[in-house]
């Protein structure tokens, strides 16, 4: 058991709401893997007291931290810089310490593309079809172009928003690299795809009975092509479970949550962290036998 003193150094999560988050879970697991000094935490900071939280967090020196909704994109003013694929982003979910302050990152990319460095795909050849158009497409979106990908297909059912979210790369390295198409495309899209990605909601609990895909929609998906879902429970979501019924490859959420925390954590300690160890603790939390 870990004996928290007075030099044990601080790291935590903020958000609102905060108490349902795991990071706290697989961190602190982490850490104590390490045989480190520290403590990761979960801070309940409302919108009206972000800065506050921040300026304290300088005042009495926490290490790092994790951001989550709903001050992913609030949080970069009050921030000394941002990464370059934050700014791509447009978003932040984790601050650590520099030599000029606080700079912020988006790790959500990384662990987000970790799985797929993994597979034997050469993704230059590959073209992506993303269905969603929210801020977890965006890091799916980036992660892509850092892959390799050459041409990106984003599907969206609200015509404003997925002009908006096509609009918003116009002035990025990615504006020739990303198409929007409205849903009446998808059946023509998902036949010539090798990467199908869903980043909405659809298939999280609790209606765990529902698919992003019709049965005729996931039939389309050639029996080669990789089925990922960002959703990590239930696992496999019911759409995971038509891609296997049909012999595609899969990936869940899971690995997504335990790589970016992993990417999170070797920022703020500089080392190796223990993977198997973040991605055993929350297996065995969120699925006890």
């Amino acid at each position: 058991m870990q004996h928290i003193t007075g030099k044990t150094k601080l790291l935590g999560v903020i958000g609102d709401p905060i108490a349902h988050s795991l990071s706290p879970l697989i961190h602190n697991a982490a850490l104590q893997k390490l045989g480190r000094d520290y403590v990761y935490v979960a801070f309940p900071i409302k919108a009206e007291n972000l800065e506050a939280a921040i300026a304290g967090f300088q005042a009495f020196g926490l290490v790092g931290f994790s951001i989550t909704i709903p001050h992913k994109q609030s949080i970069i003013p009050l921030l000394d810089s941002i990464t370059p694929t934050a700014q791509l982003v447009g978003a932040v979910n984790t601050v650590y310490r520099t030599e000029t302050g606080w700079q912020g990152t988006n790790t959500d990319v990384e662990g987000f593309i970790a799985p797929l460095k993994t597979l034997d795909r050469n993704w230059t050849k590959v073209h992506p079809v993303i269905l969603g158009i929210g801020g977890a497409a965006r890091a799916v979106v980036v992660g892509l172009a850092q892959l390799g990908c050459s041409k990106i297909e984003v599907v969206g059912r609200n015509i404003a928003k997925l002009e908006a979210f096509h609009q918003s790369w116009q002035k990025s390295d990615l504006q020739s690299v990303v198409s929007v198409h409205p849903w009446e495309n998808l059946a023509q899209l998902i036949r010539h795809t090798e990467l199908f990605i869903n980043t909405t909601p659809v298939g999280m609990a609790p209606h765990t009975n529902q698919s992003p895909l019709s049965e005729e929609l996931i039939q389309k998906l050639s029996p080669s092509a990789i089925a990922y879902d960002l959703i990590y429970t239930p696992s496999p979501t019911r759409f995971l479970q038509q891609a296997q019924s049909q012999g595609n490859i899969t990936i869940d959420g899971l690995e997504m949550l335990v790589q970016q925390g992993a990417a999170a954590l070797q920022l703020w300690l500089d080392e190796p962290v223990p993977v198997d160890t973040m991605r055993q603790t929350l297996k065995n939390y969120l699925f006890p036998s």
